[in-house]
């Protein structure tokens, strides 16, 4: 089992129960002679992920690889507690006398996601950010007068097929993307306020593909002439050191919620959040739960809003493939149970950190950033195919090709960096370059 640690309280309950003033006394059976006085040379205090490493075989290999699915470090007490029989098992929330467990851990997830992007609610997750995105398009649609969606091209390409995949049976809706500048990476705000107007949505992703840190404050201010807009977040761990989408006022925020807590397991399962402001509550897909008082006046937890077609009349249900990933979201509130703000910020710090030191590093090997403006963690630079192939074969992934979808970007490589990317994996990329 896993080691748990034990407070000064909890040491004293232990000796007391059995009738000892220290722990000592346990090994007092155990003669003088026989017994070490010395310390042992071993290292320590070690943080949990370094512990880890100390006791486990290294990974196979070293991975840059980021692009929407990300390896961050999940505390022990994730898989402990999530791995246990009744969150293991239950699935069903609507039978509140015997679900309150279920329907609390649903109820902390979404007062946490709420508090994260600043936004009024959040439902009970979805399937993934692709499809968060195309039901938030969707959800615009039902506003009286949308008919146009507009995104960045600088939004993951995958999102962006998944968004024109649900609007190809629209046909009286439009989409159309906005186009980056390919100096900085950034959206271009000219485009932008040219398609802006009441009759249209739009969407950014903030950071965006290629990790630059969008404008947001003039973003806003275009988007304030736009009948709806939303911000999508693909790696939730910028939420706890970039500014809050909320106070930019979005009608939406939108994203993906793997990275609390979840690992990169070969592509999914995947965590979606959705949460928007009071005003489209009723609008929203999926479900919310609330907290009230039972009969004896005592805290409990129920379904107040159900808006899908298993609960409702079709033709009046905003969705109809919207089930909350219940597992991956209560991984997600037992991460950021254990983290606290304080530790969301360093790990996301510890990210960033580590993204400029790896920029440094390529710098002074001749290899340069592809675009000019700030990043978060991820950044694109131009390696060839022969050295990407080099590369992969001692080992190491440096990044994600995304020429497949920016022709015009050619040789491009989008690199990540996270907390569980050592200093030491940083070098060995250098000196295999």
């Amino acid at each position: 089992m896993s080691y748990l640690c034990q407070t000064k309280n909890d040491l004293n309950t232990i000796l007391d129960s059995i009738g000892i003033s220290s722990a000592e006394e346990v090994f007092s059976s155990i003669p003088e002679t026989l017994r070490y006085r010395g310390k042992l040379d071993i290292p320590g205090p070690m943080d949990e992920e370094s512990l880890r490493r100390t006791f486990t075989c290294r990974p196979s290999g070293i991975v840059f690889a980021g692009g929407g699915i990300y390896r961050h470090h999940i505390p022990a007490l994730v898989d402990a507690v999530a791995s246990r029989q009744e969150f293991l098992t239950a699935y069903t929330p609507y039978q509140p006398e015997i679900s309150q467990g279920t329907l609390q851990t649903i109820f902390e997830y979404q007062s946490m996601m709420s508090a994260l992007t600043g936004m009024d609610v959040s439902n009970a997750s979805m399937y993934d950010g692709a499809t968060a995105l195309a039901e938030a398009a969707l959800m615009a649609t039902r506003i009286k007068g949308i008919r146009r969606i507009i995104i960045s091209r600088a939004t993951h390409p995958a999102y962006r097929a998944v968004l024109k995949t649900y609007l190809d049976n629209c046909p009286d809706i439009d989409l159309v993307e906005i186009p980056f500048d390919p100096a900085t990476g950034m959206i271009n705000l000219s485009s932008l306020n040219n398609e802006a107007g009441a009759s249209s949505a739009f969407f950014v992703q903030q950071p965006n593909y290629f990790g630059i840190i969008e404008p947001m404050d003039e973003i806003a201010e275009v988007s304030s002439n736009m009948g709806f807009w939303g911000i999508i977040v693909t790696d939730a761990i910028s939420l706890g050191i970039l500014k809050s989408p909320g106070s930019y006022h979005p009608d939406v925020v939108i994203g993906e919620a793997q990275s609390f807590g979840n690992p990169a397991g070969a592509g999914g399962p995947l965590l979606g959040f959705f949460c928007v402001n009071k005003n489209h509550v009723r609008r929203m897909p999926g479900r919310v739960v609330g907290m009230t008082k039972d009969h004896d006046g005592k805290a409990a937890f129920c379904l107040t809003l159900a808006t899908r077609e298993q609960h409702i009349r079709r033709e009046k249900a905003t969705s109809n493939i919207c089930s909350n990933q219940g597992l991956c979201a209560l991984r997600a509130s037992l991460y950021l149970s254990a983290m606290g703000p304080a530790g969301l910020r360093f790990v996301a710090s510890q990210c960033a950190y580590g993204a400029r030191h790896l920029m440094r590093l390529l710098q002074g090997k001749g290899i340069e950033q592809v675009f000019s403006a700030g990043v978060f963690h991820e950044f694109v630079v131009r390696m060839d195919e022969k050295k990407q192939r080099m590369l992969q074969d001692r080992g190491i992934i440096p990044g994600i090709p995304i020429e497949k979808h920016y022709p015009e970007l050619k040789d491009a490589v989008l690199i990540t960096v996270t907390e569980m990317n050592t200093k030491e994996d940083c070098t060995c990329l250098l000196e295999n370059l």
